[in-house]
């Protein structure tokens, strides 16, 4: 790796927090005006909730051999529960402003939209500052609807699913996808237990082992357990291709054994930015998926005692046991709650589709022998304690949000009406039991410590880099 790589990487801060949404701006503010001969800022669009959204630029206009732009999008809080891609940028975007070594180097003009979802960043930073377990971090999470979701609510006319309803922040960089049309976006997630994975527009073999070997180093587990969508490609141990919801709406054609002209009515969101620059503009997409949290059963490779079809399907019966509960307080809280809040559309996108049910999962694992053979530690950990425990439990954390934004909003307005707020704090201690009980169980059975912020903002900008790297030499 070029020395100027790794000094960037052997400065990255020891973090202890992650930034709020108006120290993120704050910092772009004065980043552009440290260095305004090479950093501008300017804002691309408002939020749904009518904040400005900004975007930086960092470097003079960089042409490859052909005349051609080689311009780069970094696009952090794509969810707004995943704040590590905006520690990278905080760190990249400062070093990039300070050095033209770095800049030459990088060969890239580098577009930076530090919090994409910016309205739900801000509703997630009751956990930002810490303490970093799981139990405070489902208390404070939040994560909207698909169709309310920054980046799944691009265009799409497929088949029978047909979507063409993206919010002011999918728009806003629909547009700058359109201006500045990138060869690399790096599009920075997060996930909330597990290990690293990344997904990509199209293979890089070349650089896998590379990629595969980047974790390690900063003492970050790779994801050993179940792929996110049983459709996504798998081109290596933890990498998977990314093809946006045409792939999704084609794998639930050929396994959910009905009309897929009623199934897409479950389908309430829109294609991808990824899917969106490759048809447009052939761009490239890298995705980094990383965890706060770590159990060292997510990268044990040893036989458990049960197989991989018997772990999914027990997982999803598990689930949709969770999901009576879930239905249970809906009930009682849904009544009294404006069918716009978005914690409520959140819970009810989750638990709403299954992408066929137990009979199209039971074909699924029925036509491939894969899922015969017995399942490693990582595989059963991932299907019994992350999917239907540690994600499931969210939606009660959604539920508790939901019901006491709807019971600040009464006292904020002045509303009186004792049978909704009646309702309201029933429905609330309803959703407060299930919550503290699922995360009990969670802190019981999970044997977990929370990863350095450092480590993982290593692992996301050093695989960045190597990816950078490899389209710039192949002229990408």
């Amino acid at each position: 790796m070029k020395k100027v790589y790794e000094q960037l990487l052997g400065a990255i801060p020891d973090y202890k927090a992650f930034l709020t949404v108006a120290e993120m701006d704050d910092s772009a503010r004065r980043l552009a005006e440290a260095f305004p001969d090479v950093v501008s800022l300017r804002e691309i669009g408002k939020t749904q909730e009518g904040r400005p959204l900004l975007c930086l630029k960092i470097g003079e206009d960089v042409l490859d051999e052909t005349g051609k732009p080689r311009n780069m999008l970094l696009l952090g809080l794509p969810h707004p529960n995943e704040p590590i891609g905006a520690m990278m940028l905080e760190h990249l975007t400062w070093e990039l402003g300070k050095s033209p070594e770095l800049r030459r180097e990088l060969g890239y003009t580098v577009y930076v939209v530090k919090a994409w979802d910016l309205d739900g960043a801000m509703k997630n930073e009751g956990w930002f500052k810490g303490p970093f377990t799981v139990t405070h971090y489902m208390r404070n999470f939040f994560r909207p609807a698909g169709h309310q979701q920054v980046d799944w609510t691009f265009p799409v006319d497929y088949k029978e699913l047909h979507f063409d309803k993206p919010i002011p922040e999918t728009v806003a960089v629909m547009k700058l996808i359109d201006e500045v049309q990138p060869r690399m976006i790096y599009n920075l997630h997060n996930a909330g237990f597990g290990g690293a994975y990344w997904y990509m527009s199209a293979p890089t073999p070349e650089i896998f082992k590379d990629l595969l070997a980047i974790p390690p180093k900063y003492k970050v587990p790779l994801h050993m357990g179940e792929p996110e969508s049983n459709s996504a490609p798998i081109y290596d141990t933890a990498i998977y291709g990314c093809l946006g919801i045409t792939s999704e709406y084609d794998h639930m054609e050929k396994f959910a054994g009905q009309d897929m002209k009623e199934l897409v009515k479950s389908m309430s969101s829109g294609d991808c930015s990824a899917a969106y620059a490759r048809e447009k503009y052939g761009s490239f997409t890298l995705l980094a998926e990383l965890p706060y949290f770590y159990d060292s059963r997510i990268e044990d490779l040893s036989p458990s005692d049960i197989s991989r079809r018997d772990a999914l399907i027990l997982s999803h019966k598990e689930n949709e046991a969770t999901n009576t509960g879930i239905f249970a307080i809906l009930a009682a809280l849904e009544p009294h709650m404006n069918p716009r809040n978005q914690y409520l559309m959140a819970v009810k996108s989750f638990t709403s589709f299954d992408g066929g049910g137990i009979e199209a999962l039971t074909a699924l694992l029925d036509s491939d022998p894969k899922y015969d053979k017995p399942a490693t530690v990582a595989e059963k950990f991932d299907s019994l304690l992350g999917s239907s425990k540690f994600y499931k439990t969210l939606n009660f954390a959604l539920m508790l949000g939901g019901s006491e934004y709807e019971l600040r909003q009464m006292a904020l307005t002045g509303e009186e009406n004792p049978e909704k707020k009646a309702g309201l704090e029933a429905g609330r201690a309803l959703a407060l039991a299930a919550f503290d009980a699922a995360t009990a169980v969670l802190e019981e059975q999970l044997n977990y410590s929370a990863v350095p912020i450092r480590s993982l903002v290593g692992v996301q900008l050093e695989s960045g880099l190597r990816v950078a790297e490899y389209l710039k030499e192949h002229n990408v």
